[in-house]
Order: structure tokens, then sequence, then C-alpha cells
């Protein structure tokens, strides 16, 4: 078969797939950071004996989830800048933007506790709410990377069970904390 135009990929470009593996990549990294720092600003939030505000606890778990991400994205750039000409691109803003997956992992805690300042339950309630949901996400992107990358289900559900006990280290935490 001869080579055809269309086939051939431009020096440097990224075999067909790869992009979207790092995209995947990227995505389970920032979502399992950012449910991880969503679960023990929770935790910290959560003081015993102080009055409750939910919708503080909230707004403080979305500001921190924004400066994570920020934070995350220029540490790319300056690293970028350091390894290259400096100059700014495009690219780099990019990488600043392809945080975005933290800052949406929070959105589900974020929402737990607005609920909470909204009156429909306890500030505990929702911070014990936020904490399992989170725990059980960890384990669902666990599992979740390790299919993508081709394990199978025991091996995935093993994978998932080690991101879990990130979760429940928190909540563990929490109670002795508490």
């Amino acid at each position: 078969m001869p080579d055809r135009a269309d086939h051939v990929r431009p020096e440097g470009a990224e075999p067909k797939g790869v992009r979207r593996r790092q995209a995947s990549e990227q995505w389970l990294f920032s979502g399992i950071y950012g449910l991880v720092l969503a679960s023990a600003m929770v935790a910290a939030l959560d003081a015993t004996g102080e009055e409750a505000e939910p919708g503080a606890d909230a707004l403080w778990v979305l500001i921190t989830a924004l400066a994570s991400s920020a934070a995350h994205g220029y540490a790319h750039v300056i690293a970028q800048r350091v390894s290259t000409d400096g100059a700014a691109t495009t690219s780099r803003l990019r990488s600043v933007l392809a945080e975005w997956p933290l800052a949406a992992s929070v959105l589900p805690t974020v929402g737990i506790l607005v609920a909470a300042a909204a009156g429909w339950w306890a500030e505990t309630t929702a911070a014990d709410a936020a904490l399992l949901f989170n725990t059980v996400a960890l384990f669902g992107l666990g599992a979740w990377a390790a299919r993508t990358a081709g394990h199978g289900w025991p091996s995935s559900f093993r994978a998932g069970g080690l991101d879990m006990l990130i979760g429940l280290v928190i909540i563990m935490a929490n109670a002795l904390i508490h």
C-alpha cells in the first residue's frame, strides 16, 4: 500500500490516541487530587464546638480548589519557562487551564455544603456525606484508571480500594481529631 499524504504524521506530532490518553491521565490526576483536597478541607472546616457555617465552608473549598489548580498549572508554566526560551505562549495558558478537573472534582462537595447552608441537613451530616461521596469517588476513579490501563476487574477493584484508602484515612483522622 503506497504512502498517502493523509496518513503521514507531521514530524513531532503525537500518534493518534496519545493526546486523548494524556487528557485522560490529566483528568484522573487532577480529579483524584481535587477529591482528596475537598475531603481534607471538609474535615478541617468541620470543627466541633464552632458555629456551623456550611456556606462559608463551601466557598473555602471552592476557593482552595481554584487556587490549587491555578498554582499547579502555573508550576507547569514555570517548569516550561526554565526548560525552554522563556517566552509566553498559548500552550502555557493551556497548561494552567488544563487543571480544570481539580476544581470540577470539588463541586459535589461544594453542592453538599450549599445544601446544608440552605437548611436541607446539618453541617455535620453534610460533612459526613461529602467525605463518604469523595471516598466512593476515589474508589471509582482508581478502578476506572486501572480498567483504562487494561487491567482485569479484580485488579481494578484492588486499585480502586487502594485509592479509597486515602479517603478512609481522612475520615479516620477527622474522627480522631474531632
